[in-house]
């Protein structure tokens, strides 16, 4: 067996070897001190510091047992692998949905994501999350293929009563809308608001993204356009990517002709 693989699996094997090094890592510990934190019987923690000495990844000192520089390092890269594996136990459901090619930041920023699926009681739950971020929220700004009349009629409200509101759609998008009297009534309405700017993409828009004042939702739909979940986070990287995005896509942009909607 290869011996990096060894090493992994010893540690993989008990939460307790990873919490003994984690702890060791970040300040000395005496052995009661570590089962106390632990759980683990003083037998245990015996045991597992016998083998970290003969690895030399902790020493005894005058204050109990500490982390060597190499104990450090297999601590941080452990706690790395498992940000890793917990992000990707997340997305794992929605990853065939992601428009990965867009995502240009490091998928672990999504790892404290709050998620939301629809279900048998709530088919519209990842909407209705996108609904009440928008309630609470100063400003929203979106980039969109896409419509959703439950969307356009609390955004119209929002904006009546003082949100302010920027939008990128694909044509696309607005064609349908213009097509049902309804929703152009409803979004003649909000084009006509002095706090709202919308402006039309004549290209491809492969991703649905709201930036509600501080958070970033990503609305997330198959290939037959069915929306299947809202990825909602409030990484401060995940809203720079959101808003240089954005930003791009309304450079190359046009305003929304006031004729289209008659």
């Amino acid at each position: 067996m290869d011996p990096v693989l060894e090493e992994i699996e010893f540690l993989s094997l008990s939460a307790n070897r990873v919490d003994v090094l984690r702890l060791l890592a970040d300040e000395p510990h005496s052995r009661r001190e570590l089962a106390a934190e632990t759980g683990a019987s003083q037998p245990t923690v015996g045991r597992i510091l016998r083998d970290f000495e003969e690895r030399n990844w902790i020493r005894r000192t005058d204050m109990g047992y500490e982390a060597t520089a190499t104990g450090r390092l297999v601590a941080d890269g452990m706690g790395e692998f498992y940000e890793l594996l917990d992000t990707e136990r997340k997305l794992r459901e929605l990853v065939d949905w992601l428009p990965t090619a867009e995502l240009t930041f490091d998928l672990r920023e999504l790892r404290e994501a709050t998620v939301t699926v629809p279900s048998q009681t709530r088919p519209g739950a990842p909407v209705g999350r996108v609904i009440d971020l928008v309630r609470e929220a100063e400003d929203v700004t979106v980039l969109s293929h896409a419509f959703n009349d439950r969307t356009l009629e609390a955004v119209t409200d929002w904006v009546a009563s003082g949100g302010r509101f920027e939008a990128v759609f694909s044509a696309d998008a607005i064609e349908p809308v213009a097509d049902d009297a309804v929703l152009a009534d409803r979004f003649r309405r909000l084009v006509e608001a002095e706090t709202a700017t919308i402006r039309i993409y004549d290209g491809s828009v492969p991703l649905a993204v709201t930036v509600i004042d501080d958070t970033v939702s990503l609305l997330l739909r198959d290939d037959s356009g069915r929306l299947q979940a809202a990825l909602d986070t409030d990484s401060p990287a995940v809203a720079d990517w959101a808003r240089e995005v954005y930003g791009r896509y309304r450079a190359e942009s046009r305003p929304l002709p006031s004729e289209l909607l008659d």
